[in-house]
Parts: C-alpha cells; structure tokens; sequence
C-alpha cells in the first residue's frame, strides 16, 4: 500500500491553486447564502465566484448546488462534499499552525475568561510572570463570574469552580476549594469563640447572598450534622465587602477558602471550628477546573498557559495557611 503521506502530496500537487479557488468559492457561496453575497466576503465579481463553482461541478462530474432565482441550495453530494473539505482545510491550518508553533515557540493572542474575584485575587497578580516567560503571546483576560460560551465568544480557556455539566469541552483539574468560617481576632476579643456550630446561633453573622441559602449554615463532622440559622448586620453579593466587614471585626463569615488566604496568613482573619466541615453538603471540596473547546489541535499558547497556570495552582496556594 502506497504511504498515506506520499497519496497526501500527489493530491495536493494535482489540486492547483485554480482547484482551491474554486474549493474556496463553493463554500463562501454555501456560507454566505448566495453568489453575490459570496462576492462580496471574496473581493470578487458574482459572475467569476460563479464561474468557479460551475468549474469544480465539471471537473467533479457532480452537481453541487441546486440554484433558483431566489436560492441556491446544496446537493446531497454538495453537502457531503463541504463537509470533507472543512475538514481537510482546518487540519492543513492545524498542521500549519502547530509547525510555526515548534519553529517559534508559544505566539499570538490569548483569550481568558475567569471567575471574577478568584482571578483578581490569585490569577491577575501573576499573568505579568507568564507575559515574562511568553513574550510572544498576547493575552485579553475577561474576569466576570457570568456563564461564558467559549466557542461562541471566542474564548481559549476559562477557568471555573464547581459541578462542570456534560459537554464537548476539555476539562483539566487545579485543585479544589472547600468553605470555612472565619472571624477577626478583635471580633474574637469581646465574644466568646464558638466551640460548636450551635454556638454560632448567639454571633453576628455577614452573609453571602449568592450562596443557596445565605442564612443557613449547614456543618458535618463524621455522622453528626448542624444546622444553623444565622443573621447579622451585613447581607451583600459582594465578597469584598465581606471580606473588609469580617477584618474590620464586624461578625463572622462563611466563605471559600480561596476567597481569605491571605488574610489567614497574616492573622487578620482566625479560623473558626477547623475540626467541622461546612457547606450543604457537607463540606466536600469543589472542584476548580481550566477548561477549553474540544479540537484536533491545541495552539501553542494554550498549551503553555494551561501547563503553567497547572503548576501555579497546584498544590493550591491558598491552602498554605489553612
């Protein structure tokens, strides 16, 4: 059997570039929804993109299109057709892309998405290490803790933290984030710390609106399980705001562990009841994944950010105090 890569060059030496012109045309014209408005995305006169089709129709003894006053549709063959040659024009694209990748290392614009607060806090401060090592790669982050649609925003990775539901995209796990309680020690100073969660029933508490029930706090430690019904002076879907009211000593918070690392590290923040999980379910940690769309090919940059974000957060930094 002759060599697959030698049958490769054969068919590319016999496709001239009038060949891929006409390839070109047929799929601005399906794109497109008309000769003229293919013109137009081409550059060229209808009457030219028109003639080229009718050339590839000659020359693969098929009819393409089927073409009214009004519409132009494809064939069966023609739809067959337009798929096989995306399909081969991105891999020659891919190819392309992946040798200039090994020739020139890592280049071009990346596009992040992340999770508002955690990529301020623990992504923001480092991209400028990773533009260091890259110099080659551009990035455009975008924080907002929205649901984005990678493929169709143009997005090459996102961060995210929680359940990922099924879909096409690439998943790789950071780490993994758990809640806590915490509190400032001059809030500490004038009451009593809790020694259990049912003494958390006498404590202000700054609640999170966000969380599914905010004034619900929900604790487990091996089969025992609590649940506490909190209020206090400060109810906000701003974790910065949480933050500054919990060192200013105004009560406790129930937050992500990622969300307070430093403030633990410093000892402007104490933890509260360590021995307990808390959380509605208990405790169990959420996962943080970096995702991306699905593909035959992963640009160099990608690959780069997503294995030097890996070694960033894992182990996860937050965690060295806790």
């Amino acid at each position: 059997m002759r060599p697959r890569c030698m049958i490769l060059l054969r068919t590319m030496h016999e496709l001239s570039d009038q060949g891929l012109e006409e390839v070109a045309a047929f799929l601005a014209v399906l794109d497109a929804g008309g000769f003229a408005p293919a013109a137009r995305v081409l550059g060229r006169d209808a009457s030219v993109v028109s003639r080229r089709v009718s050339a590839l129709e000659r020359r693969l003894d098929v009819r393409l299109l089927e073409r009214t006053t009004r519409r132009v549709t494809p064939t069966e063959a023609g739809r067959r057709f337009a798929d096989r040659a995306r399909i081969a024009l991105t891999l020659l694209a891919d190819a392309e892309r992946e040798a200039a990748d090994a020739g020139t290392g890592p280049q071009g614009t990346l596009r992040l998405s992340l999770p508002e607060a955690f990529g301020r806090l623990w992504v923001a401060p480092i991209l400028p290490e990773f533009l260091t090592a890259f110099p080659r790669v551009r990035i455009e982050a975008f924080y907002s803790d929205r649901f984005v649609d990678l493929v169709g925003e143009g997005m090459d990775l996102a961060i995210r933290i929680g359940h990922l539901p099924d879909s096409s995209l690439v998943a790789r796990k950071l780490g993994g984030e758990r809640r806590l309680v915490c509190a400032a020690p001059s809030y500490l100073a004038d009451r009593q710390a809790p020694k259990a969660p049912t003494d958390l029933a006498a404590h202000d508490a700054l609640l999170f609106a966000l969380f599914d029930s905010p004034r619900e706090w929900h604790f487990g430690r091996g089969r025992e399980r609590a649940r506490v019904h909190m209020s206090g002076p400060l109810l906000t879907d701003n974790v910065d705001s949480l933050v500054h009211a919990a060192v200013a000593g105004k009560g406790i918070m129930m937050c992500s562990e990622w969300l307070v690392g430093r403030e633990l590290a410093d000892g402007r923040l104490v933890r509260l009841l360590p021995d307990w999980t808390v959380g509605a379910g208990n405790g169990g940690e959420v996962a943080i994944h970096l995702i991306r769309p699905s593909g035959r090919f992963t640009a160099g940059k990608t690959r780069a950010f997503a294995d030097w974000i890996t070694t960033k957060l894992s182990p996860p930094p937050w965690r060295s105090s806790l």
